[in-house]
């Protein structure tokens, strides 16, 4: 465990966490085989809020791939869509046709080779290898690197590939980041003057207004308003031009690079709005962070008690569930639910979840096709962003004689 610091300040901690979160999945990407999963257990996770800049994250050790991107939704309709037309409206709002774009993190390029659409020069770096060669592979120009301090210069000299760039990506990636404004003061060293980026994180507000317990997990240490994110967006030099909910649950912003001299009257400026204490309680965009948490206690109870409804539902009458989504949704909803012990199985369609066991639940993952051998009578959705998307394959693939349903915020609804 690391000291109780704020990792976007630096400020100390408080000693009493929000909440104690019992039975979690310890990650959402390290996924037992059949001989790890009895090793496997849930863990505890402790939220805190800084004091100082009102973040909320975790007191933990980040998971030890925090460097890689693995999207098992990059390729989904959904979300081709989604980064299309943002790239669309950046390119043409900002006129960047011909300029250099660079993706910080971009896993085996899901999003990069949507980009290579338009008008721009693409770029990409990527922490894993294996990611890397999937990404060469189809094309596109990406190596092996991170962002791992503000000096780190982004460059393959190999393949000719150098800044500065114009413009850079990040999608949801900086919530794995326990230095994120040493990540983004690398991505400012990188940039041509006056350098744009658009960034995308998880959103707070969406999980708070929600209730949903179920979408904090180790892998994402911490968790973003669009005041925390400005924050740590100016704290390394940028100043955010535009920002939107994309997807209901996703902040997306679009920044610029503020020239060096304008950065200490920058620093002072934000720092004076939320660093001080009884500010972060007035102006904050989500207030009374403590009981809004609390309200997580009443969810987790809830969905507890609705989960063991459905299923005596089903096994009054004879009939199967199993659920649809290896995310870490899916994840902690099975580890903290009756789901458990239940539930026949969990679908994915990432190859590379497959033949394995959901964290701590030690729910077999399968491909959608393991349906035909085993047929159940409804199927649970716990895969926020792609519920219509996979609803609708299901009733193509497997019927209308199916149940659907879905978790929306603390309940479970059935899809008609």
């Amino acid at each position: 465990m690391r000291d109780k610091i704020c990792i976007a300040c630096g400020k100390a901690l408080p000693k009493r966490p929000l909440i104690v979160l019992d039975g979690m999945p310890a990650s959402a990407q390290d996924i037992p085989d059949a001989e790890g999963r009895n090793e496997d257990q849930g863990i505890s996770l402790h939220l805190h809020q800084c004091d100082f800049c009102g973040l909320v994250q975790f007191d933990c050790e980040p998971v030890g791939y925090y460097k890689d991107v693995i999207r098992s939704g990059g390729f989904s309709t959904t979300m081709v869509n989604l980064r299309r037309r943002q790239y669309e409206a950046l390119i043409e709002t900002y006129h960047l046709e011909g300029k250099k774009f660079i993706e910080a993190g971009c896993g085996q390029g899901e999003f990069l080779s949507v980009l290579t659409e338009f008008p721009v020069e693409a770029y990409g770096i990527e922490h894993k290898a294996d990611l890397v060669e999937l990404a060469k592979s189809r094309g596109l120009k990406v190596w092996r690197q991170f962002t791992e301090d503000e000096n780190t210069v982004l460059e393959n000299t190999e393949d000719g590939c150098h800044g500065p760039y114009d413009v850079f990506l990040s999608f949801n990636f900086l919530e794995h980041q326990a230095h994120p404004v040493r990540m983004l003061k690398c991505l400012y060293n990188n940039l041509t003057e006056g350098g744009l980026g658009l960034l995308t994180v998880p959103s707070l507000e969406y999980i708070l207004k929600y209730d949903g317990y179920y979408e904090l997990i180790r892998d994402h240490l911490a968790y973003y308003t669009f005041d925390t994110l400005r924050f740590v967006l100016a704290e390394a030099g940028f100043e955010v031009l535009e920002e939107e909910m994309v997807n209901r649950d996703t902040l997306s912003v679009v920044v610029k690079k503020r020239p060096v001299t304008e950065g200490a009257e920058t620093e002072v400026r934000t720092t004076g709005k939320t660093g001080d204490a009884d500010h972060v309680g007035e102006d904050s965009e989500v207030r009374g962070i403590s009981s809004a948490i609390a309200g997580f206690v009443e969810s987790r109870q809830e969905l507890n008690l609705e989960v063991d409804r459905i299923l005596n539902q089903f096994d009054e009458t004879g009939r199967t569930l199993a659920i649809w989504g290896a995310s870490h949704q899916g994840f902690t909803l099975a580890a903290t639910t009756g789901l458990k012990d239940r539930a026949k199985y969990m679908i994915d369609s990432a190859t590379f979840k497959q033949g394995r066991f959901a964290p701590a639940s030690h729910i077999p993952i399968v491909a959608p096709d393991h349906f035909e051998k085993e047929p159940v009578d409804g199927i649970l959705i716990v895969a926020p962003g792609y519920t219509e998307e996979i609803a609708g394959i299901i009733r193509e693939r497997f019927g209308s004689n199916v149940e659907i349903m879905t978790l929306r915020s603390r309940h479970i609804e059935t899809m008609l």
